[in-house]
């Protein structure tokens, strides 16, 4: 099953949708920045413009490690756009890194004839991906935080690393919605829902770039869009799949967009001009920097088939609007050929070159004395941001069931700590973080002491009381004869096919008997499961969406023993618990949680920390690959193990005095709906309030179900607070026959704390005509207030 190919069928038609909300973002350029980028161009040849739209790599102009004077004249000698993932490939201290960039662009200001800075780019979704940078949780996990707070401080943080190495630019957020636990790629999104994806990638875009480009670091939304799925409705595409990228870019501002690797009317998505001229910058009003993924553009040949040569396949994805082909030069290069064909003008060459200039503007990299780097000694991992690794991976520990187990009890003295993951940091790492990408894609081992990876075993050894004994045995392994496998179908980057995956090394073998002796002596037995790095990720395929290998066996002989059954999940997607579910004491999805995760998980599981977060993704009781989406209602619940929007905590909310007017007219700017939420438990806590909203009329074309709001609050024991949305009848807008409308009539809105679990709900009646929103979609969210 590809989950490549997406989106294939679209009817589609053009709507007068714009520019309404385009027109109060930040324009991609400024006149001086115009002027300076014309000025130059005015000046470059047709060897030198085309350096400014493609991307290579660090290795191209290097030797024994180090940068080569003589490869940069070779390679290099007209300048360069970009250099690609130009730190997650190396194993460099931070000064060697920021000194290398600074080596690379001196020769470029100083030997080329243009003297223009290049781009470093890498990727940012856990952190800056290279040798000693915080290591956030994996996003799937920071998803169930509900947290967009927290996403634009550890974006922030990113931004301020990167520009400290000379890095100004990221590949960076992922806003695909994930509604398949099949899809080895869902790890890096925020789950399955629009809304909230569009909150988190918005807080992502605004602390990643800051108040201004000169400073911040451009992120890059992707991947435009609908990756991952065979949803094949144009109303979901503009509705759903569509609005993280427009919210991004029309109230975060975001000047960069990746096209995916996937297919649109049976043309890639790299070459469709309907998805990346007409939607993308007619309909949604972007005006910024369109970067192909890498060797999607040289694809369109080579995979797809679609073109019957590189030059063609560069034509037509600069004609549809890819400004700059990464990761290297392939087809871009010939575009002279196609210019003289007749395939490409030269208008839409400078027009490409002219965007890419603009963002090295924006970057501040054509200044007089551009900044690259900063001063000094560099700390890329300092206790600031540790701090917020933590933050961030206790909030994204989700509590799926709990007998009372948790948190653990005085009485406990001796612990069984069993299962490959429970003393092991492979299981702390998502795909794109530096390790992953160092281990897997360049087969190199990475160094867990830089940044400190803190596995389960040593955060609970840090958090246990001093009479507590911590017995500890692997039992069994991650997975038989490597379950996972590379894809190297050659749709996905290039780069798999050369790659391997690592073995891991200095492990004990398994010993099952001895884990099961300790398991029967103990009080409690945590069983840490799941996945690796190796498990999961982009190129990595497995069977299916069990726990791998011999881990159910071995999670059955555990419960077998009688003695209370803790199970901690890791990894990148949801992993089926149904064969033993009603069995275990209790349940913990962990994810991918980062370089913190083990002292997080720990202050979790000994009551140090209340657990706070909800799914972002609907946990299916099946291995069935049909996509689950709860928009849709869970029509089949035997197909779902845990609804969106569900997890536990170790106190109780109350929810009462819910107020709703009866009627609003639809064009009001917004109506206000009320609700009081209370601790009644003993322990301080967050409790996420999630506004849901469903059509009174049957008829409806409108979803069952959609969130339309959501809030953290945080309460101490016995405290009340009142939670008020302020919603906009703009909100509940459907495409629809080419036109975005708000119809009238009756909706019921619902106050719950999961997409099942209602606790107050409501009807108001929207009065007046159906409204037709003549310049598209401009509100998005809705606008709190928490009240003592």
């Amino acid at each position: 099953m590809n989950f490549k190919t997406m989106l294939i069928g679209f009817s589609f038609g053009f709507s007068v949708l714009l520019n309404a909300q385009a027109r109060k973002t930040v324009p991609y350029s400024t006149p001086e920045i115009d002027a300076k980028v014309e000025a130059l161009m005015s000046k470059m040849t047709m060897e030198e413009k085309l350096a400014q739209i493609v991307g290579t790599r660090l290795k191209e102009i290097m030797v024994d490690g180090k940068v080569s004077l003589q490869k940069c004249r070779e390679q290099i000698p007209y300048g360069i756009g970009h250099f690609c993932q130009f730190s997650s490939g190396l194993t460099l201290e931070p000064e060697k890194l920021r000194d290398l960039v600074r080596e690379v662009q001196h020769y470029l200001m100083t030997e080329t004839k243009t003297k223009i800075p290049a781009i470093f780019h890498e990727e940012a979704i856990t952190g800056f991906a290279t040798q000693g940078a915080t290591t956030f949780p994996q996003q799937i996990g920071v998803g169930c935080s509900w947290n967009p707070d927290i996403v634009q401080n550890n974006s922030a943080s990113t931004a301020r690393t990167m520009r400290a190495a000379g890095a100004t630019f990221a590949l960076s957020p992922m806003l695909d919605l994930s509604r398949t636990a099949h899809w080895n790629r869902l790890e890096e999104s925020y789950g399955e829902d629009a809304y909230l994806t569009s909150k988190m990638g918005v807080a992502f875009v605004k602390g990643l770039q800051g108040d201004d480009f000169k400073t911040g670091v451009a992120a890059t939304v992707k991947h435009f869009a609908g990756y991952g799925t065979f949803n094949n409705s144009e109303k979901e595409l503009y509705e759903e799949y569509l609005m993280p990228h427009e919210a991004c870019i029309k109230i975060a501002g975001a000047k960069s967009v990746m096209p995916s690797y996937g297919k649109y009317k049976a043309l890639p998505v790299v070459a469709s001009p309907i998805m990346l001229d007409q939607m993308l910058r007619k309909e949604i009003g972007f005006d910024g920097l369109v970067v192909s993924d890498y060797f999607a553009v040289s694809k369109t040949y080579k995979g797809y088939k679609q073109a019957p040569s590189e030059m063609v396949a560069g034509a037509m994805a600069i004609n549809a609007g890819v400004d700059i082909e990464l990761s290297s030069p392939i087809a871009y290069p010939l575009l002279p050929e196609a210019l003289k064909n007749g395939e490409v003008s030269i208008e839409t060459i400078n027009q490409a070159v002219k965007r890419a200039l603009i963002m090295k503007a924006k970057l501040g990299l054509l200044d007089e004395n551009p900044i690259i780097g900063t001063e000094g000694t560099l700390d890329f991992d300092p206790p600031a941001n540790r701090k917020l690794a933590y933050e961030t991976a206790a909030q994204s520990i989700v509590l799926l069931k709990n007998n009372g187990v948790l948190p653990l009890k005085k009485e406990v003295k001796k612990i069984a700590l069993v299962g490959p993951n429970a003393a092991t940091y492979q299981c702390l790492l998502g795909d794109y973080t530096y390790q992953s990408m160092i281990s897997f894609w360049h087969s190199t081992a990475f160094d867990p002491t830089n940044p400190k990876l803190i596995t389960l075993k040593e955060g609970l050894e840090n958090k246990v009381a001093k009479d507590v004994q911590i017995f500890h045995e692997r039992g069994c392994d991650w997975s038989a004869a490597l379950e996972s496998k590379i894809d190297n179908s050659g749709l996905g980057d290039d780069r798999l096919s050369k790659l391997k995956i690592l073995s891991i090394k200095g492990l004990p073998q398994p010993d099952l008997q001895n884990a099961l002796k300790i398991a029967n002596e103990s009080d409690v037995i945590i069983a840490a499961m799941g996945e690796n790095l190796y498990l999961c990720g982009e190129g990595r395929e497995r069977k299916g969406i069990r726990l791998p290998g011999d881990q159910e066996a071995f999670v059955e002989k555990l419960i077998a023993t009688g003695k209370p059954v803790i199970l901690v999940m890791f990894g990148g997607r949801q992993q089926l618990v149904s064969k033993f579910e009603d069995k275990c004491a209790a349940i913990v999805q962990a994810w991918f949680p980062g370089e913190e995760g083990g002292n997080a998980l720990a202050d979790i599981l000994v009551g140090n920390v209340n657990p706070s977060a909800k799914l972002c993704v609907t946990y299916p009781r099946t291995e069935s690959r049909d996509e689950i989406n709860y928009k849709n209602g869970y029509e089949e619940a035997s197909l779902v193990q845990y609804p969106f929007g569900f997890g536990l905590s170790y106190t109780n909310y109350e929810y009462s005095k819910f107020k709703i007017k009866s009627a609003v007219k639809i064009t009001d700017d917004r109506f206000a709906i009320a609700v009081n939420v209370k601790n009644t438990g003993e322990r301080a806590g967050e409790e996420i309030v999630q506004l849901y909203v469903s059509p009174v009329d049957k008829a409806s074309t409108q979803k069952p179900i959609q969130l339309k709001g959501f809030e953290r609050v945080a309460l101490k024991a016995g405290e009340e607070k009142t939670v008020i949305f302020h919603v906009s009848p703009q909100q509940l807008v459907q495409y629809k026959n080419e036109k975005w409308i708000v119809e009238a009539g009756k909706y019921e809105f619902k106050i719950g704390a999961s997409s099942t679990d209602i606790r107050q709900k409501g009807i108001i009646e929207f009065k007046g005509k159906d409204l037709i929103l003549e310049h598209g979609r401009e509100v998005f969210f809705t606008e709190n207030e928490v009240k003592d």
